[in-house]
């Protein structure tokens, strides 16, 4: 059994790791894997045709513990433990909840204090109580007769009738003062670990097509001084077309992971492709899995000539690989002679990209995905449509999981800074 330190509108944990508010969905996949023979009975949950319209939930289902992720940043928003009779809590070092103590309201008013008078849910047959960052649950359907509450004379806890011995059904921790109204916090200084994320990601294009990325990043790091405290500091990057590899690592630092193509599965589609020339050196990624992006670089000259953009939606085959990418694209739409501009982000659907562009004239080329020959995809195919030099590529439920974005390549500083002024 589990035997974990709460602390309001912050964590939930122990010595050895913790659940921090803000903390990213990938962080808290690598504390259970870590910690895989002491956590066990993970499961997944998300809306596999919506998934932008419910949380997404890790279930603990042996030790009665629910992480609740915001569906758009994909951080930590609400910890559960719905099962108290399976995990032992403290708060400021001591039990208020194990096997000898049991979590009535009287050992909650004890260990955590004096609080708001609580509310009574009809519906539910439950009686919240409420802290800042922490609320209690109890379960009233046992009792002989609804609390008795008058919100005129409310003076405390005395003023709702509870029988005594009141059993805490669920405890949450959040941000804030109210549970319904809960935000995931940004990211805690804790959690960043050396990494840099991005913020946002704009494509820049002129009228041919895409021209390269503009990346609004976060970091931490210090102030003046030998003892000042580490904070946040933003900063803003582009990379190009035809930029080396030698730019992209100044720009954007040490990737990951670099990755070297062992074949080019899409080169079936190309213009004679029984004519092109095996290449001698294989063309590599430099893997960005904070940023959610890929670089590729040509073999020969080691140039850009390829991003990867990834949203990380649940029910992908690349799913938590990559933090989502949060980027924004503008597209040219051509109607009745004239041109305006629609932006696509990391949540339009792929319906609402063919109503501004039209539809492609050629079928989409249909991606199957497995880690070997012999192994199925349980997620199913993704279906890869062009349109205006990127590729994206469409799940099932209509999301997009990836767009790539090809591009001619521009050689010189004085290029970049010009096409951007225009």
């Amino acid at each position: 059994m589990l035997d974990l330190e709460v602390v309001p509108e912050r964590s939930l944990g122990n010595q050895q790791w913790e659940f921090t508010l803000g903390m990213p969905l990938a962080q808290a996949v690598a504390i259970l894997q870590k910690h895989c023979r002491t956590i066990r009975n993970v499961q997944n949950l998300y809306s596999e045709q919506s998934p932008l319209n419910h949380d997404l939930i890790l279930s603990l289902t042996q030790d009665g513990i629910k992480l609740l992720f915001d569906a758009y940043n994909q951080r930590l928003k609400v910890i559960e433990v719905y099962d108290l009779s399976k995990v032992k809590l403290k708060y400021c070092g001591v039990h208020f909840n194990s096997q000898a103590i049991a979590p009535t309201i009287e050992q909650i008013d004890q260990s955590f204090g004096a609080t708001h008078p609580g509310v009574y849910n009809s519906a539910e047959q439950l009686f919240h109580l409420n802290f800042r960052g922490l609320s209690f649950s109890f379960q009233l359907d046992s009792w002989t007769e609804a609390p008795k509450y008058e919100p005129n004379f409310a003076h405390g806890l005395a003023s709702i009738q509870i029988p005594h011995g009141a059993m805490v059904k669920r405890m949450y921790i959040y941000s804030g003062n109210s549970l319904q109204d809960t935000k995931a916090p940004p990211m805690p200084l804790s959690c960043y670990l050396g990494n840099v994320y991005a913020e946002s990601v704009d494509v820049l294009r002129d009228a041919s097509g895409p021209l390269g990325l503009r990346l609004r990043l976060i970091s931490t790091g210090c102030g003046p001084g030998v003892m000042a405290e580490a904070k946040t500091r933003t900063s803003e990057r582009c990379v190009y077309f035809g930029d080396s590899c030698q730019d992209v690592l100044s720009t954007l630092g040490a990737p990951h992971k670099v990755f070297y193509k062992s074949e080019d599965k899409m080169k079936i589609h190309s213009p004679s492709p029984h004519k092109q020339v095996p290449a001698k050196c294989n063309d590599y990624f430099y893997n960005y899995f904070t940023l959610g992006v890929d670089v590729l670089f040509d073999a020969n000259t080691h140039r850009a000539k390829k991003f990867v953009l990834h949203t990380n939606y649940p029910g992908h085959y690349n799913f938590n690989i990559y933090h989502r990418c949060d980027f924004r694209i503008p597209l040219t739409v051509k109607k009745d002679n004239s041109e305006s501009e629609e932006i696509c982000t990391t949540y339009s659907k792929w319906d609402s990209i063919q109503e501004h562009l039209g539809h492609p004239m050629e079928k989409p080329v249909v991606l199957h995905r497995s880690s070997s020959p012999n192994n199925t995809n349980p997620f199913g195919s993704t279906f890869c449509f062009g349109l205006q030099r990127m590729i994206f590529e469409v799940m099932q439920n209509n999301h997009i999981a990836s767009v790539t974005l090809y591009g001619a390549p521009r050689s010189t500083v004085h290029q970049k800074s010009s096409e951007l002024s225009q």
